[in-house]
C-alpha cells in the first residue's frame, strides 16, 4: 500500500498542476441543460476520459446512455481488497444571468483564497482533488482499494437517464461501497461526513369546475370555483402541529435512534441560524423533533407552487376554471414514492367535492438512502477527514435527493458515502461560483488517506 506521508507530499508539491488541471476542465462548457452546448459535453467526457487514462485506470469507455455519455474505469491493483465504486459528474449548471459574473464562468480566475468558475466546487474541483489524490497515492505506492469510475453527464437535470443505464450495466458497476464525491462540508473548519438522503415524491394536482374562465359577476354562485376547492384541500393535508395527515403517510417512517439524535445535536445550526438564513420570524415543523431532525430526517410535504385564475397587475374579476398545484413530498426511510402516492390519490379521492373533476399526476419520483453507520466505507471517510482537520467530523444526513445514492442501494446493493468539499457559501448554481483552495487541498489531502488506509 502506498506511503501515506510519501503521497501527502507528493500532492503538495504539486497543487499549482492540480489548479491548473481544475482551470482546464472549468474551461469545457459542459452545460447539460442547452441542447447547443452538446458537443461540449462529450468533451468534458473525453477530458475526464483521457485524464483516468493517464492515471493506469483500465478499460476506460465513454459508454452512452440515452442522454450524455457515462464515463468509465477501472484500477485493480489492489488484489481481493474491497472495490469502490467512485461516483462523480462532469455536467455544470448553466450560468445565467451572465452579468451578474464578475468574471467569465469558463475562464477561472482566483481572487484571494478562492478560484472562481462554473463548476469549480460543484463538482468539478471535486473530481480533480480525487484524481490528484489517486495520482499521488499512485506515486507513494498503491491504493489499498480497488476502485470503478461512475462520472456522468446528466446530474444537473436530474439524471433522467442513469436508472435504465445502471441497470442494463449494474455487473459492470459491482461493488462493495460506493465514494460519492458530490458533496459538501457544514464550513471550513467543520468537516461533515454524510450517510443518508431524503428521497422525493413530486405531484400535479389538477382541479377543473367549468370548461372555460367566467364572469365571477354572472355566474359566481352558480358552479364552484377551484381555486378555492383546491386551496382547502391543500389545507387539509397539515393539521396546526406540523404533522401531515394524509393517511398512512407515517407507517413506513423509520424512527431515529437515540444516536442519531445526539450526532444532529451536534450540528453547528441552532435554531438562530435557522432564522438567519430563512429571514422568516418564527421557526415552524412537526412538534417533537429539533429543527436539524425536522430538516435532515424527517418526511415533510409542501406547496412548491399554485396556479389559478388572474395573476397580472390590476382586477379582473374571473371564476377560473380551473387550479393547479405542485405539491412535493421528502420521504425517509422506510417510505416509498409508490406508497405516499396511494396515500395522497386516497386523501384527494376522499375529500373532493363533486363540484368539480381532478387529476393526480406523478411528476418525479427518488427512494431515500441511508448507509449503515459502523460501515467500513463510513468509518474511512470519517477516519480521513480526522486527520486532515483534527477533529471527528460529523455524521450526519442530508435534506436533499441525491438519486444516485437509492439507485446504487437498489440495484447494486451497496451502501454510500457522500464525501466532498464544497462550502455552503460557494454559490452552487448561482453566478459566481468557487471554490475555497485552502478546503480544496485539503480535500485532496483527505482522499489521499480514505485511499491509503481505507481498511475493508
Amino acid at each position: 500500500m502506498a506511503n501515506t506521508d510519501s503521497a501527502l507530499a507528493y500532492a503538495r508539491q504539486n497543487r499549482d498542476r492540480a489548479l491548473e488541471d481544475l482551470r482546464e476542465l472549468i474551461r469545457i462548457p459542459s452545460v447539460s441543460m442547452t441542447p447547443e452546448y452538446k458537443p461540449d459535453l462529450q468533451r468534458g467526457a473525453e477530458w475526464v476520459a483521457g485524464r483516468l487514462k493517464s492515471l493506469g485506470v483500465e478499460d476506460v469507455q465513454i459508454m452512452p446512455t440515452a442522454g450524455h455519455p457515462v464515463v468509465y474505469g477501472q484500477w485493480r491493483g489492489a488484489g481481493d481488497a474491497p472495490t469502490i465504486l467512485v461516483y462523480g459528474h462532469y455536467d455544470v449548471q448553466p450560468v445565467d444571468p451572465l452579468e451578474l459574473w464578475k468574471s467569465d464562468p469558463f475562464e477561472a480566475e482566483q481572487r484571494g483564497e478562492n478560484l472562481y468558475g462554473r463548476g469549480a466546487s460543484d463538482m468539478k474541483g471535486q473530481l480533480i482533488a480525487l484524481l490528484q489524490a489517486f495520482e499521488a497515492v499512485g506515486k507513494a505506492g498503491r491504493s489499498a482499494v480497488n476502485l470503478k469510475f461512475l462520472i456522468e453527464g446528466e446530474e444537473e437535470t436530474g439524471s433522467p437517464s442513469l436508472e435504465a443505464f445502471l441497470q442494463a450495466n449494474a455487473p459492470l458497476f459491482a461493488c462493495d461501497a460506493c465514494l460519492n464525491i458530490d458533496g459538501s462540508i457544514l464550513a471550513a473548519d467543520e468537516p461533515l461526513v454524510v450517510y443518508g438522503v431524503r428521497g422525493l415524491a413530486y405531484f400535479e394536482i389538477h382541479v377543473q369546475a367549468a370548461d372555460h374562465d367566467l364572469h365571477s359577476g354572472i355566474f359566481g354562485g352558480a358552479v364552484d370555483n377551484p381555486a378555492i376547492v383546491l386551496s382547502q384541500v391543500i389545507a387539509g393535508m397539515r393539521d396546526s402541529k406540523g404533522r401531515v395527515t394524509l393517511p398512512g403517510f407515517y407507517d413506513d417512517v423509520r424512527p431515529l435512534g437515540n444516536d442519531e439524535k445526539q450526532e444532529l445535536a451536534r450540528l453547528p445550526q441552532p435554531d438562530a441560524w435557522w432564522l438567519a438564513q430563512t429571514g422568516a420570524p418564527i421557526l415552524f415543523g412537526e412538534q417533537g423533533f429539533t429543527v436539524n431532525e425536522r430538516v435532515l430526517a424527517r418526511p415533510t410535504l409542501d406547496v412548491n407552487g399554485f396556479l389559478s385564475g388572474f395573476t397580472g397587475v390590476g382586477s379582473k374579476t374571473v371564476l377560473p376554471a380551473r387550479a393547479m398545484a405542485k405539491v412535493s413530498m421528502r420521504l425517509v426511510p422506510d417510505q416509498t414514492p409508490a406508497k405516499v402516492f396511494q396515500s395522497l390519490d386516497g386523501y384527494l379521492k376522499k375529500v373532493m367535492p363533486p363540484s368539480v373533476t381532478w387529476e393526480l399526476k406523478q411528476l418525479a419520483h427518488s427512494l431515500p438512502g441511508v448507509a449503515q453507520r459502523d460501515s467500513a466505507v463510513i468509518h474511512a471517510a470519517s477516519h480521513a477527514l480526522e486527520a486532515v482537520w483534527g477533529k471527528r467530523p460529523i455524521l450526519g444526513r442530508t435534506g436533499g435527493t441525491i438519486p444516485i445514492v437509492a439507485m446504487i442501494q437498489d440495484i447494486l446493493h451497496s451502501d454510500s458515502v457522500l464525501m466532498g468539499f464544497g462550502l455552503p457559501d460557494d454559490n452552487l448554481h448561482a453566478p459566481n461560483e468557487k471554490i475555497h483552495l485552502p478546503t480544496f487541498h485539503h480535500g485532496v489531502e483527505a482522499y489521499i488517506h480514505f485511499l491509503s488506509q481505507y481498511a475493508g
